[in-house]
């Protein structure tokens, strides 16, 4: 397995060296099944945050007028597309996972370039678009209604769904590919056409993604890809008249405004957004298994990650013991570009990443009892001179009021808080606006379940970090973290269609239902 590692570094490494030394490619929008650049004639260019000087490629600028050409496109192909038979929609995206597949590594390589992630994250990126794909898929043949018994005699009552319509689709740069299969998948085998506008951190990703679509054989205009930046062509599929549905995942005041844009035209709206997830670890604990979550957790993808382990709630009895083991592992985690097998920890993605991330180091080192314990450093000498990167860092002794521990941070940073027992650990957790992810570790099952039960957040871990959600499980959080909707599993469907209740009376007669009965 490690060498098996170290040859998928090796492989991709060369795959991103060459690709730096080589000319800086033009890539276009896709509308109507066909690849254009974008009306205005600009582009911007895609930047790999451990090199800055690494230009990956320019995209379109796009504009309202690409995204209404986008939309024409996706009203022309819904018709077609949604009277395909379900199961026959679900062959060709069989087939897209295949692509996915033969393609991985290649996928991996460009993420890590123009994401940071390391190479092993940026491979589970792909996989978890895998995944989505072969188990969406498989609910081409289960887009099940039901039937009930009606209330009159001679009249048959059932329900199905139906496809919500055309749908726009805004991405973010974290798992770049995803995320967007997370919503991409779904709307198709429902019977929806789209359009969707990845952040422009990282449009490559969807960039393959999409593209893969049009080789599996996705019809033109059922899939359309517009780039750019979130004032423009994210406002203009945001206020798009004709669209139906809009997914966003992305930060909270985002999601504030698109929820009021859809209200305003009565669109739906599904919103994934912010978290500030906890790690308890109550005295019982396997401290070296809760180590290692915390790590993973918090330092995972440079901890950005809507459900990053941010705050780490510790039993006073094993505190002492847990942070200095903490402290001690992250000053080992190894800082550099994801392309590198020796990295741990790669860069964040942006300066305003790195702006925000600092000033919130600089705010808990200001806030009156808390210890910067570990890291806390812009690093940018050196190997880091062309990069954005942040030493993984660890706060110590943080009073649960604290800002570090009230707000995301979205980074490399984590605050380990003391807790005197379960009920308080618990009403520390929930303390905060969001309620995303939490986890316990625990050797009392009686501690697991009570936790279980008590923490209002949409996904809960035993034993395990709070990162690691699977594709066929519902994922999503509560309070400000979004607005209800679940996306993965077969909930995601409840999205991405509409119910139609059906009656047939064959009666022959006039039958008024609440009334003659």
């Amino acid at each position: 397995m490690a060498q098996a590692k170290k040859a998928l570094a090796k492989n991709s490494l060369r795959r991103v060296q060459r690709t730096t030394r080589a000319a800086v490619k033009t890539y276009h929008n896709y509308i109507g099944g066909k690849w254009i650049p974008s009306e205005s004639g600009e582009v911007f260019e895609n930047i790999n945050p451990a090199d800055t000087e690494d230009v990956i490629g320019r995209f379109p600028l796009s504009t309202s007028a690409d995204v209404n050409a986008a939309v024409n496109a996706a009203q022309g192909a819904f018709d077609g597309w949604r009277n395909t038979p379900a199961p026959r929609r679900a062959e060709i995206l069989f087939r897209l996972g295949e692509i996915l597949i033969r393609n991985k590594e290649k996928y991996t390589a460009d993420m890590t370039r123009e994401m940071g992630k390391v190479l092993t994250e940026a491979g589970g990126d792909v996989q978890e678009a895998i995944d989505c794909t072969y188990y969406t898929a498989g609910e081409g043949r289960r887009l099940h209604g039901f039937t009930t018994p009606a209330e009159m005699p001679d009249k048959f009552a059932m329900c199905v769904r139906q496809p919500v319509g055309l749908c726009g689709l805004i991405t973010p740069w974290n798992f770049p590919m995803a995320i967007p299969s997370w919503k991409m998948i779904p709307a198709l085998v429902c019977g929806n056409t789209l359009v969707i506008k990845p952040a422009e951190d990282t449009p490559l990703s969807t960039y393959n993604l999409v593209q893969a679509c049009e080789e599996a054989g996705i019809p033109p205009g059922v899939v359309n890809l517009v780039t750019g930046y979130g004032e423009n062509a994210g406002a203009a599929i945001t206020n798009h008249p004709s669209l139906r549905l809009i997914s966003f995942t992305g930060s909270t005041e985002t999601g504030r405004i698109v929820a009021s844009a859809c209200a305003e035209r009565n669109a739906i709206c599904s919103l994934e957004m912010g978290g500030k997830n906890v790690i308890i670890v109550m005295e019982d604990a396997d401290i070296d298994l809760a180590i290692e979550g915390a790590l993973w957790g918090a330092f995972g993808t440079s901890g950005q990650r809507c459900t990053a382990s941010s705050r780490i709630v510790v039993h006073k009895k094993v505190y002492k013991q847990f942070s200095n083991k903490l402290v001690e592992r992250t000053r080992a985690l190894r800082v550099g570009n994801g392309a590198a097998a020796k990295t741990d920890v790669g860069p964040v993605i942006n300066a305003d990443a790195v702006r925000k991330i600092m000033g919130y180091i600089d705010i808990g080192q200001n806030e009156d009892g808390a210890t910067l314990a570990a890291g806390g450093k812009h690093l940018t000498k050196g190997e880091y001179a062309r990069g954005y990167y942040i030493e993984p860092t660890v706060f110590t002794d943080v009073a649960p009021d604290m800002r570090i521990a009230q707000e995301e941070i979205f980074g490399p940073v984590t605050a380990v808080i003391p807790t005197k027992s379960l009920d308080e650990a618990v009403e520390i957790a929930n303390g905060v606006r969001y309620g995303l992810s939490a986890s316990i570790y625990t050797s009392d099952v009686n501690r697991a379940f009570r936790a279980m039960a008590d923490m209002y957040t949409g996904i809960f871990y035993v034993n395990a970090s709070t990162i690691g959600a699977e594709v066929h499980l519902p994922f999503g959080g509560t309070k400000a973290t979004g607005n209800g909707h679940r996306e993965a599993g077969t909930q995601v469907l409840d999205i991405f269609t509409e119910w139609k209740s059906i009656y047939v009376d064959y009666s022959g007669k006039l039958q008024r239902a609440q009334i003659d009965s």
